[in-house]
């Protein structure tokens, strides 16, 4: 399977962000990127839809409920939102979502922040295996995988997507 370039479909989901997203509220959004592929994407996608409130990061490490069984990643991140989260429309950024379980770790975490007026989830990839009812309100692609098979984002710099099969 080939693997589509990243950039035309970040085009492409900050356009999308501008016509669903942006109608539904009156004021600018803030934006959150998941360490570590979500925080790639969305640093690119503030500058290029020019949000005014500084991006907000976020590492859902301590949040995950796979903790017990995985352990800590070895390179945990502290999350930063530098803006408050009281009554704000917050974009939440992802690489891929899959079962949902990441999402609701950062969405476990923002609360911890404040209570938002609401969350928009925006993601790279779309893989339709979820284990909780969270789904994207905007994507770059939607895929179908072999049960064996998941992608990998790289970068920062180029940002590529990788097939990664586990039976190989």
């Amino acid at each position: 399977m080939i693997m589509p370039e990243v950039a035309p479909l970040l085009d492409s989901m900050a356009s999308d962000i501008k016509k669903t997203i942006y109608p539904k509220h009156n004021k600018e959004p803030a934006m959150v990127g998941i360490h570590t592929g979500g925080a790639w994407l969305a640093k690119q996608l503030h500058a290029s839809l020019g949000l005014k409130q500084p991006l907000g990061l976020m590492d859902i490490s301590f949040y995950r409920d796979d903790f017990q069984g995985k352990g800590l990643h070895p390179q945990v991140q502290p999350s930063n939102l530098p803006f408050n989260v009281e009554g704000q429309h917050v974009i939440l950024v992802d690489d891929v979502i899959m079962s949902g379980r990441t999402i609701r770790a950062a969405l476990n975490e923002l609360f911890d922040y404040g209570r938002p007026a609401c969350v928009s989830l925006v993601a790279l990839v779309d893989l339709p295996r979820r284990e909780l009812p969270i789904q994207p309100d905007v994507w770059g692609i939607r895929m179908d995988l072999e049960p064996q098979q998941r992608i990998k984002l790289s970068g920062p710099e180029p940002l590529t997507l990788t097939l990664i099969d586990s039976k190989a």
